[in-house]
């Protein structure tokens, strides 16, 4: 039950993942950079290797629309996005989370407007932060295509909606070899959906109805409940995906964090440059280590809090900016940290905001001056 090994960009390796997971409905709206994903799995479909309905949608709130009503009649629903089309499918978003219905959705992340651009930054799903929906950081498309596997089991366990998120062009458009598990083992790991309620006549439930403010705060808490509950299901899923497949890449990813002076906690495609860093500075003899955060919702708090236990220095760096407050990540790893009586000290860089390149040149540059420095109260910009 081996798998292959094939030579494919990173949205047609999310697609090969889709394939495994047999959605029975994938509604459909083309976006740069997000199409291929989309035009693969319609290609998977006339070739007869998926069973699979394709509704074609005339804007990306009616595909989310459409994702919710089928996720609610029981079945397993996909279908993808990117930068505009996520904001445009905002309101749903909330709709999917409220009801419960375990969609699972690939963004490509790529800036938003105004001005005009098809660039990867994060800022397009860091923005959905707060909408219910659980949220994986991938940095290659093998991450990619094992992730939907994973999220796919994590959102029906706990059921919630999920998103698993790579980046324009570093990952969506970049060629790399990816191994595809073998359809017997993705079924052994993701078996059929069978949720516990659904629209259907002889159950006779239904949905959507006016609810009083008790029954709202009841709804609102027990959705809080299934997102802390996500944790430890990742946590499960990525422990069975691994024993299974032979990888697997944890919530969180340390790397060379043996006694380190300071470390570099970032997500996304950006990881694997910071890799190279790492690598580079212990070679220069600096004791320097690396956090990857995969998942971002719900956000790891303990994971991270032990990772930088008694660690003098973090160095955050994000692709992403949120007009106010600076970088997601660096508001997030400060409020974890925050009260933390042997916590580090953080510094802020908005590193790569707009898809600038950060070579492991500039890493290093950003680690030495952090090294040098008192943290910043505000994130420091670095193109």
């Amino acid at each position: 039950m081996s798998g292959e090994r094939i030579l494919v960009n990173g949205n047609h390796a999310a697609a090969y993942g889709v394939r495994l997971a047999r959605p029975m409905v994938v509604p459909v709206y083309p976006i740069t950079p997000q199409t291929p994903i989309v035009e693969k799995i319609s290609e998977f479909q006339a070739e007869g290797q998926m069973e699979v309905e394709l509704v074609t949608a005339e804007s990306e709130h009616s595909a989310m629309s459409a994702c919710i009503t089928a996720s609610l009649t029981g079945v397993r629903v996909f279908t993808a996005t990117a930068s505009q089309g996520l904001m445009l499918m905002h309101e749903m978003l909330h709709y999917a989370s409220g009801a419960r219905a375990p969609i699972v959705m690939v963004n490509v992340n790529r800036t938003i407007g105004s001005p005009w651009g098809f660039w990867p930054d994060q800022t397009d799903s860091l923005a959905q932060r707060d909408t219910g929906w659980i949220q994986y950081y991938c940095e290659s498309g093998q991450e990619s295509l094992d992730t939907i596997l994973q999220a796919f089991r994590v959102a029906e366990k706990v059921l919630l909606p999920a998103m698993v998120v790579h980046e324009a062009f570093y990952v969506s458009h970049s060629l790399e070899v990816v191994e595809v598990p073998a359809q017997e083992l993705a079924d052994q790991f993701l078996p059929p959906f069978t949720p516990p309620h659904r629209l259907d006549p002889e159950i006779k439930e239904s949905w959507g109805n006016t609810v009083n403010q008790d029954m709202f705060y009841r709804h609102r808490k027990t959705l809080g409940e299934a997102m802390d509950n996500a944790l430890a299901a990742a946590k499960e899923a990525d422990a069975d995906y691994r024993a299974l497949v032979g990888r697997g890449y944890g919530i969180i990813e340390e790397y060379r964090c043996d006694n380190p002076e300071i470390i570099i906690a970032t997500m996304g495609s950006m990881t694997g440059t910071a890799r190279e860093a790492v690598d580079e500075l212990r070679a220069e003899g600096l004791a320097v280590g690396l956090l990857k955060v995969k998942l971002f919702r719900p956000f790891p708090l303990k994971d991270v809090r032990r990772a930088l236990t008694g660690v003098p220095k973090v160095v955050v760096l994000d692709r992403n900016f949120a007009p106010g407050t600076g970088g997601f990540l660096h508001q997030e790893m400060k409020a974890a940290l925050y009260g933390m009586s042997d916590g580090p000290e953080v510094h802020g860089y908005l590193a790569g905001v707009g898809g600038t390149n950060i070579p492991p040149a500039k890493i290093k540059d950003m680690v030495r001056e952090a090294l040098a420095e008192k943290a910043a109260a505000e994130p420091v910009w670095k193109g």
